[in-house]
This record gives C-alpha cells, structure tokens and sequence, in this order.
C-alpha cells in the first residue's frame, strides 16, 4: 500500500509499532508516524497531527491509517468511530488499513456483521485473524479497494507467506465463516474476559487499566500480588511493562 519514501499513522501502542521488530520499517521501507492515545484509539483530531506535508520532500509523505479492531489495548472502534476517520483518511487521498486480529471479537461486542465496520465504513484493506478465532494456522489479506494495493500475489510470494498446502489453511476459514462457529467463539472469549475481570476487580493490589471490551484484560499488579501470582502459579505469563514504570507489570489474558 505504500511507496517507500510515505509513512502509516498508527496508534502508539499499535502492534506494528510495539511488537514487530520493526518489520514494517525493514521490509516495507517506511516510517510509522504514531500518536499517543490512553485507550489504543486513533480519532481523526489525533490523524490531523500527522495529516500534513504533501509534496515536502524532507517529509516522509502520510500514506496509510492504520487501526487495529480491537485494539491493541482490548478497546473496541464502533462503526461510526471507523467511518469517521475513513472519511477524513480519504480526503486527504490516504487509504485505511485495518489490523484484524480479533475482528470476530468486535463484531461480538458490537452486535453487527463484519462489513458493518469494515466495508460500509469505508476501509480499504484488512487483516481477519484465523488464528486468534479459533485456527490452528492461517490470516487472510482481504482487499476491499484493489486501487489501494499492487502486486498483491507477488508481494505476498516474495515474503515468503504463499503456503504450499495453502488448501488446509483455506479450508480452516470455510468452517470457521461457513456458519456461526466464529461467532461462537469470540462470544465465548469475551465472556471469559469480562468473568476475570469481574472477578479481580476490588482485589489489593489489582488494577483493571482498561474497559474490557472483547477478549483481553489489562490490570496492573503490585509487587506483592506479581510475587504471590508467580509463587502460586509458576508458568504465569508476566510481561513487564516498561512504559507504566519500572515496578509496574502487566498481566495479558487472552
């Protein structure tokens, strides 16, 4: 979607700012314009700050929006949220992308179909995560603008993510989408994820940082809950936290 002199504006906790060792600047030759944001949110108030400096060649030209469905941080974009910033996106000739990881666990919380917020609201090209639905292997690139990508099928083999028994991951989707299952199960993780928080919240020493809104719960433990969790449960996945302080850690449910 990009030449390799243009930029994506991401969200600051986006994953392909904070967890792809730096495999969008390496292998695509761009530049991530990121914007803080409490809640893992791009608004187009946030875009503008980046929305500028066409034809400037000392600045990498803004191209992309990327956004992630959820969030990064298990927050949720409504239809109207995705379609807002789609709008402004193309008005200045950007295109959108959409990181959809958890796609089925948005449209659970939201009540809607897919194309509700992907598109009807405008998006041009998105990821839908087998993976994190339920496969044992396999994302889709789905293309909703073919004027916003070229040399799909080449870019995607010179990457090296052409499978050769591309027919098993394939037929992984069809009774993933063929009817409900992918519903079922997102419906199912969600309710997982608001039951631990339910059940942590009010504890010493548990923070809850973020609403949950799909799959993921955020909290922040003290240094005695980190202490006595990885005494009781020994293979308790702990990720320090940098960016909230050095004594701070951060446990992930999803």
């Amino acid at each position: 979607m990009t030449e390799r002199w243009e930029s994506v504006v991401c969200a600051e906790s986006a994953h392909i700012n904070v967890d792809e060792c730096g495999a969008p600047e390496k292998v695509a030759g761009l530049k991530l314009l990121t914007l803080a944001t409490p809640d893992g949110k791009l608004t187009p108030e946030l875009i503008a700050r980046h929305a500028w400096g066409w034809g400037d060649e000392h600045r990498a030209q803004p191209r992309i929006v990327s956004i992630t469905q959820t969030t990064e941080l298990g927050t949720c974009y409504t239809p109207g949220e995705i379609a807002a910033i789609c709008d402004q996106a193309h008005q200045h000739g950007m295109k959108v992308h959409l990181d959809g990881a958890r796609l089925a666990n948005a449209a659970a919380t939201l009540g809607v179909p897919f194309r509700a917020f992907t598109t009807d609201a405008g998006v041009d090209v998105l990821s839908f995560g087998g993976t994190k639905s339920g496969m044992l292997l396999g994302e889709a690139i789905v293309v909703l603008n073919p004027e916003a990508v070229r040399g799909m099928k080449f870019l995607r083999k010179s990457a090296m993510q052409l499978a050769s028994k591309m027919r098993f991951v394939s037929v992984q989707f069809e009774a993933l989408l063929g009817g409900d299952l992918w519903l079922r199960n997102a419906t199912h993780a969600n309710a997982m994820a608001r039951r631990l928080a339910d059940a942590v919240r009010g504890l010493d020493g548990v923070q809850v940082t973020q609403a949950v809104e799909a799959n993921a719960v955020f909290v922040i433990l003290s240094a005695d809950v980190t202490r006595a969790a990885a005494e009781a449960v020994p293979l308790l996945h702990l990720e320090r936290a940098h960016r909230r302080g050095p004594l701070d850690d951060v446990v992930r449910h999803d």
